[in-house]
C-alpha cells in the first residue's frame, strides 16, 4: 500500500511541474516578480493536501474545512488541467495551435470544476417502488425507508452540511433509515471538536436509524468509530441483526477491512426466513452470493458511482453494479453513489443523492 500512494504521488507530482511549466511559459514577458507570486500560490495550492498527513490534529474547523476542499480540490483540478494540456499539445503535432491555449484550458476546466461543485451541493431524492415477496407483522404492509451512504462527515463535510443533510432525511417523514457505510471520513477527532453527534440526534425515524461500517469506519480506527456511535442512536450492525417489532430484519455486514469478517451465507443463516432480509453491505461484491442466500434487498455504497469523469468509467468496470438498481432472481440490488462525497468537492458525470425505498410486502 505505501508503494501505490508513492506511486500515485509521482504521477501527481509530475502533473502539476507539467502545468506549472505550460503557466509559466504562458506568462512570459511579464515582470519576474509577479511570475514568482503566482508560481508560490501554485505551489502551495498543489501540496496543500499535505495536511492529511496530520488529520487527527484539531486544528480551527473553518480554516481546515477550506483547506481541505482546496488539497482536495486540486486533484481533480490537475487531472483536467493535464488532459486540457495533452490534448492542446497533440493539436499542435497536426499544426493546429491556439493562441492563449493555456488560458483556455484554465477557463474552461474552471467552468467544469463550478458546475461540478454547485451540483454537489445540490443532492436529489431518488424514489424507488419495491414490492417483496415477504410479509411483515404489521396492519400497514408499507416501509418508507430512507438509504444513504458515504456522507464522510469530517474536515469536508462539516456540521453545517451535516445539518442540512439531516434536514433533507428528515424532510422524507422515513419509518427507518438505513446508512451503507462511510458515514466517517477520515477522523474521529472533527466529530468531537465539532460536536456532529448533536446533529445526528436530530434524526428521526420511529423503527430506528441503522448502520453497516464502511472502510473509512476503518481509516477512521474501528474502535475509536465504534465509542463515537455508542452514545448516539446511530446502531452500528458488525456483522450483526436486528428484527424490528414489525419483524423486519436488518443485517449489517462488516467492512472487508475486517478479513474475518462472516460470510454472506453465515449470516443469513442468522434471520428467520418467513420474514423479509435487508442487507447493508457497503462495498457491492458478492451479488451471486447474496442472491443465493436469498436477501430480500441489498443496500451498497462505496463507489461513488467514480465521483468525476472519467473515473465514473473505472467503477463501471470494477464492480457489477457500480451504480442504481438490479434484481438477481429475487433479491433486489440498490448501490448508492453517495449522499456527500470523499475529497474533492465535485460531482461531475454523478449524483449526490438520498434514496427513498417505498417498499410493499404481502
Amino acid at each position: 500500500m505505501p508503494v501505490f500512494f508513492i506511486i500515485l504521488f509521482g504521477i501527481y507530482f509530475s502533473g502539476n511541474i507539467y502545468i506549472f511549466i505550460r503557466g509559466w511559459q504562458a506568462l512570459s514577458g511579464l515582470p519576474i516578480g509577479f511570475k514568482l507570486i503566482i508560481a508560490v500560490i501554485y505551489w502551495l495550492g498543489a501540496l496543500s493536501f499535505l495536511y492529511m498527513i496530520k488529520r487527527d490534529e484539531a486544528f480551527p474547523a473553518t480554516f481546515i474545512h477550506y483547506l481541505h476542499q482546496i488539497g482536495t480540490g486540486w486533484l481533480v483540478f490537475t487531472l483536467y488541467m493535464v488532459l486540457g494540456l495533452l490534448i492542446t499539445d497533440l493539436l499542435k503535432l497536426f499544426h493546429w495551435s491556439y493562441t492563449y491555449s493555456f488560458f483556455i484550458v484554465l477557463g474552461l476546466v474552471a467552468c467544469v470544476l463550478l458546475y461540478g461543485f454547485i451540483h454537489y451541493k445540490h443532492p436529489t431524492v431518488k424514489q424507488l417502488d419495491i414490492t417483496l415477496d415477504k410479509s411483515i407483522d404489521s396492519p400497514d404492509k408499507r416501509v418508507k425507508v430512507i438509504a444513504v451512504s458515504d456522507l464522510h462527515i469530517g474536515y469536508g463535510t462539516n456540521k453545517a452540511a451535516l445539518k442540512k443533510y439531516v434536514d433533507l432525511i428528515n424532510a422524507q417523514q422515513p419509518d427507518l433509515i438505513l446508512i451503507a457505510g462511510d458515514l466517517i471520513d477520515s477522523s474521529i477527532t472533527p466529530l468531537r471538536t465539532q460536536r456532529m453527534d448533536e446533529e445526528l440526534a436530530q434524526l428521526k425515524a420511529p423503527l430506528g436509524i441503522y448502520m453497516a461500517p464502511g472502510n473509512h469506519e476503518y481509516i477512521s480506527g474501528i474502535r475509536e468509530s465504534k465509542e463515537f456511535f455508542r452514545p448516539t442512536q446511530v446502531h452500528l450492525l458488525c456483522d450483526s441483526i436486528v428484527t424490528l417489532p414489525n419483524h423486519l430484519q436488518i443485517i449489517g455486514r462488516d467492512d472487508r477491512n475486517n478479513h474475518h469478517r462472516s460470510t454472506v451465507k453465515e449470516l443469513v443463516e442468522k434471520a428467520n426466513p418467513e420474514w423479509p432480509v435487508i442487507f447493508l453491505d457497503h462495498q457491492p461484491w458478492e451479488l451471486d452470493k447474496a442472491a443465493e442466500a436469498g436477501i430480500d434487498l441489498q443496500i451498497s455504497g462505496h463507489t461513488h458511482h467514480g465521483q468525476v469523469w472519467p473515473l465514473t468509467l473505472i467503477t463501471k468496470q470494477m464492480f457489477e453494479l457500480s451504480y442504481g438498481y438490479l434484481k438477481k432472481g429475487n433479491t433486489h440490488f440498490y448501490t448508492s453513489s453517495g449522499l456527500s462525497l470523499w475529497g474533492p468537492p465535485f460531482r461531475i458525470g454523478s449524483d449526490s443523492e438520498l434514496i427513498v425505498f417505498n417498499l410493499t410486502f404481502k
